[in-house]
């Protein structure tokens, strides 16, 4: 296993990247960042990511596993939606793309499951055997499922059905903003979301991140659940350590 990768953290507003000290979970070297270029395309988007991976190689040997996170989901390297990005993207073979554009192989995966991975592999559910519930309360509300240290892809929870509605309009925190709900009224409607996963995924721990997590001590202690659920460690950092960790994962098993 390399001690050292790389993660990039695509998102609609900047595009971010840093070598990642694997053993740690910790960034190597400062983190960079560029605007995202709009409209977001994979033709304009992919040379940003160059950019990055070239103003880090001073901290880098040239070759480190690159792990990506991007706000899609993504099935075997291919997007399969877009979000805060062009839809251009969907059905854009995206590790093929930014492995030319890198001249190295890269892992593409989802955003929500990078931050989940890392979370599990470092931060709030290190050493938690089971089933760990990862999830992001933000614009919209993004999901990571790791069964006993294993990532199962995609599983998009935010768009769980509940009472009629999409569960990210009602239970979001972009949704607490744009209603002017109290921590106590918006609790209400993270308990009925919540308690609706634990019962169909029966969680050992669920995991809140999100800029909102900074905040925890408003809203967890007013939800009642038979699962343990704990703000998250690594916050923002967690896209691009738990990019570099899965991309560092797939190259111990090529």
């Amino acid at each position: 296993m390399p001690t050292l990768g790389l993660g990039i953290d695509i998102g609609g507003s900047g595009i971010k990247g840093a070598p990642v000290d694997l053993g740690a979970g910790t960034f190597a070297a400062e983190r960079v960042r560029i605007e995202t270029p709009q409209p977001a395309t994979p033709a304009a988007i992919a040379p940003v990511v160059a950019q990055v991976v070239e103003q880090l190689g001073e901290h880098l040997r040239g070759d480190e596993p690159i792990g990506i996170t991007f706000p899609a989901v993504i099935q075997h390297g291919i997007a399969r939606s877009a979000a805060n990005v062009d839809e251009s993207w969907i059905g854009t073979d995206a590790e093929s793309l930014f492995s030319d554009a890198l001249g190295r192989p890269v892992v593409v995966v989802n955003d929500a499951d990078a931050a989940g991975f890392a979370e599990v592999t470092f931060g709030a559910a290190k050493g938690i055997h089971g089933v760990v519930l990862v999830t992001t309360l933000g614009t919209g509300i993004g999901s990571a499922l790791i069964v006993d240290g294993r990532l199962v892809p995609n599983t998009e929870l935010g768009h769980l059905e509940i009472g009629g509605h999409d569960a990210e309009k009602k239970a979001a925190d972009s949704a607490r903003e744009r209603h002017d709900l109290s921590w106590q009224q918006w609790a209400k409607r993270l308990q009925r979301y919540y308690s609706h996963l634990e019962d169909l995924l029966w969680p050992d721990l669920i995991v809140v991140g999100g800029g909102v997590s900074k905040k925890h001590e408003k809203f967890l202690p007013l939800l009642d659940l038979r699962t343990p659920i704990v703000p998250a460690h690594l916050l923002n950092d967690a896209g691009i350590i738990g990019a570099a960790s899965l991309a560092a994962q797939a190259a111990a098993k090529r």
